[in-house]
């Protein structure tokens, strides 16, 4: 019941419609899924964490992946 609520509200803030899930989503999803996959993989081959570098290349594959997600599932 209060997580039902919760979502209401969440998507009554986003007006988000999971039937306007297109290619532009599937893209934004990727961009997502490939920032973290990118971060993850840097640390793992050079074992450096804190690099301005990585974080501004992971930041912008992030936050497009966020956006377009938001966009493009909005009414």
């Amino acid at each position: 019941m209060w997580f039902d609520r919760k979502m209401d509200q969440v998507k009554d803030i986003f007006n988000i419609k999971l039937e306007n899930f297109n290619l532009f989503t599937l893209i934004s999803v990727l961009f997502l899924i490939s920032g973290i996959a990118f971060y993850i993989g840097w640390v793992v081959t050079y074992g450096v964490f804190y690099d301005i570098g990585i974080y501004s290349i992971t930041i912008v594959f992030v936050l497009g992946g966020i956006l377009g997600i938001l966009l493009t599932l909005r009414e």
